[in-house]
């Protein structure tokens, strides 16, 4: 049976102080009123039962995401004690389906994509769940077509595009995978013509990914069996609690797909964006005459230029005169003001903020 697997664990502190420790990126309802989280679940909605969609999220998030996601039952939200990577946490959901479920396939999606048409990627999506049906052994990724040389995304190399029965989309094999490259090197990768960016978005068979993580990551293997063993029974959240924790925190492409032979991936060639900083929403979100993006039910905006203001407080009245290129993100108790070419420093801010004012900014 095929299972729909959504990573949400995500913080999003390059949206601070929007998204926070206990209210993540993917429930900010900054898209025509939308969340992140429920744009996911409505892709994956026609393609997958209710009961075989699962969100796996920080145990700080559970409640939230659950309150905000009536697209995922209740009970298929699985919350992370604590943060390991996607290894981990595609381990944690492999460990759980093959439980009930020899034959699962997943689908790994991450929660914070934005992905236009939804049709394009739905077309993608089911040829990727009928190869993998069909050839059990193999795991699939998606890439996307490079539109620009982006130095903040991962690549990989694809060669021998193939036709397969029942598939729209061509199937390439994986020849190898690259970091985030320097802007000399994107821009190769981008004449070539053979590389695209990695999306993170796999499917496969549960037990095969948990066969390649016992290969490649033999320190995950006792963890997650004594998970599976303890799951559904009076010591699950005990054995979760202990078991998690002794994960490596490594993420599934270093862990595995960098090591592992009968590679594919399938071309999304659609609008994709990951949102993960203010500068992301301009791609996004349609900004007013003098390139301006304001997400906010009441503003009055005067000679202001490349300038992001956003806030969820309906009530709430941003006004700015004569700014540039300036970031103004506003919520009931933190308001962030920066140059957009300082935003890469909200790390360091984060840190300061912590060192004076403890996390309950955080």
């Amino acid at each position: 049976m095929n299972y729909a697997v959504i990573m949400a664990g995500g913080t999003g502190k390059r949206l601070w102080p929007l998204s926070r420790k206990k209210r993540p990126k993917q429930i900010l309802k900054i898209l025509q009123g939308q969340t992140l989280l429920n744009q996911c679940c409505e892709r994956l909605a026609s393609m997958f039962d209710k009961r075989n969609m699962i969100i796996l999220t920080n145990a700080d998030y559970a409640d939230i995401v659950r309150e905000t996601s009536p697209c995922v039952m209740n009970q298929n939200v699985i919350p992370e004690p604590a943060v390991r990577d996607t290894a981990g946490a595609i381990g944690l959901a492999a460990s759980i389906l093959t439980k009930y479920d020899s034959d699962a396939t997943m689908a790994v999606v991450a929660a914070d994509h934005v992905i236009e048409p939804a049709e394009k990627f739905q077309a993608v999506m089911q040829d990727a769940l009928t190869y993998v049906n069909d050839n059990p052994q193999c795991l699939v990724t998606f890439g996307i077509k490079p539109t620009f040389p982006n130095t903040q995304l991962g690549y990989f190399k694809c060669s021998s595009p193939s036709n397969y029965p029942n598939c729209k989309n061509k199937i390439f094999k994986v020849e190898s995978f690259r970091e985030k490259p320097d802007t000399a090197t994107a821009e190769k990768y981008l004449a070539d013509g053979n590389y695209l960016w990695n999306s993170g978005m796999f499917v496969w068979k549960a037990r095969t990914i948990l066969q390649k993580l016992d290969e490649f990551l033999p320190e995950s293997t006792r963890p997650l069996q004594n998970i599976r063993a303890a799951w559904d029974g009076p010591n699950q959240n005990i054995a979760l609690k202990e078991w998690f924790l002794k994960l490596p925190k490594i993420s599934i492409d270093f862990a595995v797909m960098e090591k592992a032979e009968n590679v594919h991936a399938l071309m999304l060639d659609c609008r994709w964006l990951d949102l993960g900083s203010f500068a992301a929403l301009a791609d996004i979100i349609k900004s007013d005459e003098n390139k301006n993006v304001v997400v906010a039910d009441r503003s009055e905006i005067l000679d202001c230029k490349n300038s992001f203001f956003i806030t969820e407080e309906n009530k709430h009245l941003i006004a700015a005169i004569g700014l540039k290129d300036i970031i103004v993100a506003h919520t009931a108790d933190a308001t962030l003001i920066c140059h957009a070419d300082q935003a890469h420093r909200l790390k360091e801010l984060l840190e300061l903020i912590e060192k004076h004012e403890g996390e309950k900014f955080l």
